[in-house]
This record gives C-alpha cells, sequence and structure tokens, in this order.
C-alpha cells in the first residue's frame, strides 16, 4: 500500500490523501500559479499599450472624412520613400500614420508631397488631417505639434573627389548647397551659412544634381543623406552636425480637439518601441538621443 500523509488546506477541513494524490496536487497549485501570473502579465502589457478609439469630437478634429489622411513627402526615410518597382511604400511617418489609422479603426490615406514646401503650403487646404514632419518655428505658428518622437542630426553631403572634407569648409563664395525646399534644414542653414548660396530642390531629385555637379553639397537630415549616397558611389556624409531636426505629429491650428489623442498615440508608439523598429525598418541612421 501506498504510504498516506496528512494534509491541511490554509482552509478547511483535514483531509487524507495518498502520496502520489499529493503530488498531483501541488503540480496542479503550482501550474494554477504561474498562469495567473503569467496572464496577469498580458493583461497589464496590454493595458500599457492600449488605446481606446477616439471620441466623436476627437475623431471629427482628427479625420472629418471618415479617413486619416496623412501628409507625407516623398523621398526621404523619415517620411516616406517608394519603390521604383514594386511600388511599396515604406518609412517613418508612413508606418505611423498606418498605425494611428489602425488604431483609431478608420481608413489610412496618405497624401503625398514632393517637397515639405508644398505639404506645409497646404496646412489650410483642407487636403490633409495630420503630418509627421520636422518641427520649427514657422509651423508653430500654423500648426500643433505633439512631443518630439525622433530627433536626427542636420549635416552635409559631398560628392566622390570633393575638396570640401570638414563642415566648416562649405561656408565659401560660389559653393552652392543643395536642400529640401521648404525643408526644416533652412531656417538653421541660413544662420550657419554666410557665403555659401542655398538652392532649394525636390528630395527625388537630390541624388542626381549632387551627381551632376549642379550642387556643390547637399544639406539636410542625416537619414535623408545616408539615403542620398547609397545612390552615389564615394559620396561622404560629413562628421559632425550644424543643428538637429526634431520630429513630431503635427496637427491644423484649429483641431485642438485631437491633441490629447495624437499626443498619447505619440507617447505610446515611442514606449512600444514602435518608432524605433519603424525606423530600422527604413533603414534611419543619423538619429541623436536628446
Amino acid at each position: 500500500m501506498s504510504a498516506e500523509i496528512e494534509w491541511r488546506a490554509e482552509i478547511g477541513p483535514r483531509v487524507r490523501q495518498s502520496g502520489s494524490e499529493w503530488r498531483c496536487l501541488r503540480v496542479a497549485a503550482r501550474t494554477a500559479k504561474w498562469l495567473t501570473i503569467a496572464l496577469l502579465g498580458l493583461t497589464f502589457a496590454g493595458a500599457a499599450g492600449a488605446q481606446s478609439v477616439p471620441t466623436q469630437e476627437e475623431r471629427q478634429a482628427l479625420a472629418p472624412t471618415g479617413n486619416l489622411r496623412a501628409a507625407l513627402y516623398l523621398g526621404g526615410p523619415t517620411n516616406v520613400i517608394k519603390d521604383p518597382v514594386s511600388g511599396e511604400m515604406k518609412g517613418v511617418g508612413y508606418d505611423l500614420g498606418k498605425e494611428l489609422a489602425r488604431r483609431m479603426g478608420i481608413p489610412y490615406e496618405p497624401v503625398i508631397y514632393q517637397t515639405p514646401k508644398l505639404l506645409v503650403e497646404d496646412v489650410n487646404s483642407g487636403k490633409w488631417d495630420v503630418a509627421f514632419v520636422a518641427q520649427d518655428s514657422d509651423r508653430d505658428k500654423i500648426m500643433n505639434f505633439t512631443a518630439v518622437y525622433l530627433s536626427l542630426e542636420h549635416g552635409y553631403l559631398v560628392p566622390s573627389g570633393s575638396p570640401i572634407q570638414t563642415i566648416n569648409d562649405v561656408d565659401r563664395p560660389g559653393i552652392r548647397v543643395g536642400v529640401p525646399a521648404g525643408g526644416s534644414v533652412i531656417a538653421p542653414l541660413k544662420r550657419t551659412l554666410k557665403n555659401a548660396e542655398i538652392i532649394g530642390v525636390g528630395m527625388p531629385d537630390a541624388a542626381e544634381l549632387v551627381k551632376s555637379g549642379k550642387v556643390d553639397v547637399f544639406a539636410a537630415n542625416k537619414a535623408n543623406l545616408f539615403a542620398i549616397s547609397d545612390k552615389l558611389p564615394g559620396s561622404r556624409v560629413l562628421d559632425g552636425r550644424f543643428s538637429v531636426d526634431r520630429f513630431a505629429l503635427g496637427v491644423p491650428k484649429g483641431r485642438e480637439a485631437g491633441m490629447a489623442y495624437v499626443g498619447k498615440f505619440i507617447e505610446n508608439v515611442k514606449a512600444e518601441g514602435l518608432v524605433k523598429s519603424a525606423a530600422e525598418k527604413a533603414g534611419v541612421r543619423g538619429a541623436v538621443e536628446e
């Protein structure tokens, strides 16, 4: 006969169980304990990343047409780049817009511009609802912004064989510096350069302009510069920076009712690592911690 032991529960009457029955009870108790802990962990993790759908007022402010129309400019991994063969789009702004639409429970409608200048000029057109752009003092006058979700160095790219070796060599008479037309790089660049000429161009044209010699240097955030450099063998992104590009989610003035919702969204996607994963997917380089 198997040995019997006496076991007293924390509550309840005294019972007697066989050795094998007691072992089964202990295993079941341990299993139940770890399942409970695991379920609680999943519950808390879900609660940390969860965001409720917007209220009717928030939805009207952020997506009055029923779609989330996200303004993006073409040619940079911080916003959106398009594969010339497959047509697939990717980029930090593109992916964050898609995720915001998913959490709001509405269709995603990217609105693509050739330059930041054209995007910003359309701020009061009613053609778009949110924008994933760098924040600056001029844009602060026409948009409300969330907290910054991505910071990047502003710097310079030079073509193969350029005599320009350092960022201090750029500001000379006769040097033509290309920039994204209407880009946030322009204001700090004007404060930095006193002699070189600044020329606004479309980001999709940047590599060809550098290659052809129509500009001597290209200035932008380093995510854009490294993307251009990949197309130009022998080109160099110079060490150092003259300012920092700070990306945030912008909403046209007059839609303040939606700001709390998008502010929470940016807070959540940063905490969940979605900004980092979107940046890695798009091949963003030149990011800095602030």
